[in-house]
C-alpha cells in the first residue's frame, strides 16, 4: 500500500487550491487528561495512552462523521530547523510536526481494526515552530526527553491535558489520505490546524538528542524521520477559512495570490504578523 495507493500521506497543501467547505464544523476535543507511555521506537518517538484509562479522549465535529477515540501521538521532526514536518505548506516544512491518532469507536473497537476500514483514522496535525510562547501543556512530555534518549526506552507521562496541546484556533484543511507510518492505511481523515504550536530552542535541541540505536550501538539521530510528500492525485483540500470575507487589509509586505472564488496565499513576514483578506489568521500557510 506504501508504494502503491493513490490516496497517501503526507502532501503538499497548494494554498491557491484549497476549497472552502461552509458545512466544515469545529472540532471537539473532550478535555479528560490522559496518562500513557512515551516511548523510543527506533524509528520514531510515540506517546500511547493507557489502554485502561477511565475516562478517554473523543474527538469528533470536523469533517468527522463519527466519534474518535484518542490513541497516540507521533513526533516528527528535522536535525536542522529548516525541515521536519511531514506535511508541507507552499513546498515549505516545519521543523517538526505532531500528530495526534484516533480510531473510529462508533464502528470499530480499537486502532488494529479500524485502521484498516473505511473510515476507520482521524491524523491531527500540529506543525511545531520554536518561538514563544511555548506550549506549557506539552512540556509534560519535552522534559521527559531525557528519559527516552536510546531505542526501547520509555517513560510514563501522567495527566496529559490532550486538549490544551491544539492551538488557539478553529482554522484548519482537510484532506483524505493514510497513516505516515508502516502500514500506510488509506482509511485516515486528516485535521491539520492552521497555527503551530510552539516549544523552546532548548526543547528541540533536547528533541535532537534521541538516537535510534541503543545505548551501546546508538547508530544514528532520530530526527529528519519523515516521510516524503505523496502525490494528491486530484484529491481535494477543504478549508473552513472563508477566503471571501471582505474588510480587512492585507500587509504591504506580505504579497499574495488571490482567485477569485475562495482561495488565496500568503507569505509570513518575518516577525508572523500579518492581516489578510479574510478577517481569520492564516499563519499556516507560510512557515517562514
Amino acid at each position: 500500500m506504501c508504494n502503491k495507493g493513490r490516496r497517501q500521506s503526507p502532501v503538499n497543501i497548494e494554498p491557491d487550491k484549497l476549497l472552502f467547505d461552509p458545512w466544515l464544523r469545529d472540532i471537539q476535543f473532550d478535555k479528560h487528561k490522559v496518562s500513557g507511555v512515551l516511548q523510543n521506537t527506533g524509528q520514531s518517538l510515540v506517546f500511547r495512552v493507557e489502554k485502561d484509562s477511565k475516562h478517554q479522549v473523543n474527538i469528533s465535529g470536523g469533517p468527522l462523521s463519527y466519534r474518535y477515540q484518542f490513541e497516540e501521538i507521533y513526533f516528527h521532526y528535522g536535525m536542522g530547523d529548516n525541515r521536519g514536518s511531514e506535511h508541507q505548506i507552499d513546498h515549505h516544512t516545519f521543523p517538526g510536526e505532531i500528530q495526534l491518532y484516533g480510531f473510529n469507536k462508533e464502528l470499530y473497537h480499537n486502532m488494529t481494526e479500524a485502521q484498516h476500514k473505511s473510515q476507520g483514522v482521524v491524523g491531527i496535525s500540529l506543525m511545531v515552530q520554536i518561538g514563544e510562547p511555548t506550549n506549557k501543556e506539552l512540556r509534560l512530555i519535552t522534559s521527559a526527553f531525557n528519559k527516552v534518549m536510546f531505542r526501547g526506552s520509555s517513560y510514563p507521562i501522567k495527566h496529559l491535558p490532550l486538549s490544551s496541546l491544539l492551538p488557539n484556533t478553529q482554522q484548519y484543511l482537510t484532506y483524505e489520505g493514510s497513516t505516515t507510518h508502516p502500514g500506510c492505511w488509506e482509511t485516515a481523515v486528516w485535521i491539520i490546524f492552521n497555527k503551530p504550536i510552539y516549544i523552546s530552542k532548548q526543547e528541540m535541541y533536547a528533541l535532537r538528542q534521541l538516537m535510534q540505536g541503543s545505548q551501546l550501538t546508538p547508530k544514528a539521530p532520530l530526527g529528519n524521520n519523515a516521510r516524503p510528500v505523496q502525490p494528491l492525485h486530484h484529491r481535494t483540500v477543504r478549508t473552513n477559512i472563508n477566503f471571501n470575507k471582505q474588510g480587512t487589509q492585507v500587509s504591504s509586505n506580505c504579497p499574495d495570490m488571490y482567485r477569485n472564488m475562495h482561495y488565496t496565499a500568503t507569505q509570513w513576514p518575518r516577525d508572523h504578523s500579518v492581516r489578510y483578506r479574510s478577517t481569520e489568521d492564516l499563519s499556516m500557510l507560510s512557515p517562514n
